[in-house]
């Protein structure tokens, strides 16, 4: 019986620590920081200027990151059948950012996301199905949307970078890998969830093999089983229901896209803001091969050489500016999630664990 209760107080959550925050930060700071050091140039103060054009449109950009956070807190509210209320939601979207943010992107929050759900007040095996059914909804949004991008930003726009074929070719190989990788997990989902839920109990258990995760294996086994019930319910779920799951995703990526394109436009004059908007989707599924946690460093990286031919300064400015609206850029959309997880985080911790 102790041993029993011991495995339903430990869980993976219990292995995050919030100072692990200062790896991606130390990285994405450190790509930046050598970028600037080797491109330096003083007159790329010269060309931002701050204006009350600009406060508006930096103001927009953080309202799309509250549309990007309100998506996803409107979706886990309708996929919890209104068990959490709009607080509730907000407080486990902010632990999934903030474990996501300190995780490879190969990896993410996704698995730790159980635990946020579950220790939330959803039984295991629904807490299973919801977080599975939002990163459905997650990779189905890039599923569709990146062929969708590809047909009206057009092959060239997306990859001919400078004119460099080796460039091109990267790029392409990264997004073809990427793709794979999303729409195989949206194939496994889509007939995991709706046609053969005890294929996707298989699958659980086989990824609770990891040596990391193996303690909670029959806690795993359970959740499998809960997740064919929970299965069942969310297959008789009415089309009203699936329209507003799929619009609040929509509502949440789209505005974390659309972040970059208010940024550029605070301080220059964009002409290709679907070509901009289409290139972060693809930055986004390059990210995934990334081995840094968050994608440090790389998207850094990829944001100045991927995003640099859009802004409208000359050629010597090109690489210190887009440097400068890379670190802005990570500065709006990445660091917050850093510094509120680790303030919320272990309060978490504490009151689910350590009572």
């Amino acid at each position: 019986m102790h041993k029993q209760t011991a495995h339903i107080k430990e869980n993976p959550a219990q292995r995050i620590k919030a100072k692990l925050a200062l790896i991606p930060v130390l990285l994405g700071l450190g790509v930046t920081g050598v970028l600037l050091y080797n491109e330096f140039n003083p007159r790329a103060f010269d060309v931002i200027n701050f204006t009350w054009k600009s406060a508006l449109w930096l103001m927009l950009a953080w309202l799309f990151m509250v549309g990007r956070d309100l998506g996803y807190t409107l979706r886990l509210m309708i996929l919890s059948d209104g068990k959490f209320r709009f607080w509730k939601a907000l407080r486990v979207i902010m632990l999934w950012e903030f474990t996501s943010a300190i995780t490879p992107s190969a990896i993410g929050g996704t698995s730790v996301a159980i635990v946020y759900v579950n220790k939330e007040g959803l039984n295991l095996g629904h807490s299973s199905a919801l977080v599975m059914i939002t990163s459905f909804l997650d990779e189905l949004y890039f599923v569709v949307m990146f062929p969708l991008l590809v047909l009206l930003a057009g092959y060239h726009g997306l990859f001919d970078i400078g004119n460099t074929n080796s460039m091109a070719k990267e790029l392409l190989t990264f997004s073809i890998i990427g793709y794979s990788l999303k729409l195989a997990w949206v194939i496994t989902l889509v007939y995991g969830l709706f046609f053969n839920p005890r294929g996707l109990k298989w699958l659980l258990l086989l990824i609770f093999k990891l040596p990391f995760l193996r303690r909670w294996k029959h806690g795993a086994n359970r959740a499998g089983s809960d997740i064919i019930n929970s299965s069942k319910e969310y297959r008789n779920k009415p089309i009203s229901f699936w329209v507003k799951v799929v619009l609040a995703s929509f509502l949440s990526w789209s505005s974390r896209f659309l972040v970059v394109n208010a940024l550029l436009m605070a301080f220059f004059s964009i002409e290709h803001n679907l070509l901009i908007f289409a290139r972060q989707l693809v930055m986004w599924i390059m990210m995934l091969v990334s081995p840094t946690p968050g994608g440090s460093g790389f998207a850094e990286f990829v944001f100045t050489r991927y995003l640099s031919e859009f802004i409208p300064v000359d050629a010597a400015l090109i690489v210190p500016v887009s440097v400068a609206m890379a670190l802005l850029w990570r500065l709006v959309t990445y660091y917050p999630y850093l510094f509120l997880g680790s303030i919320i985080f272990p309060r978490w911790v504490r009151r689910h664990f350590i009572k």
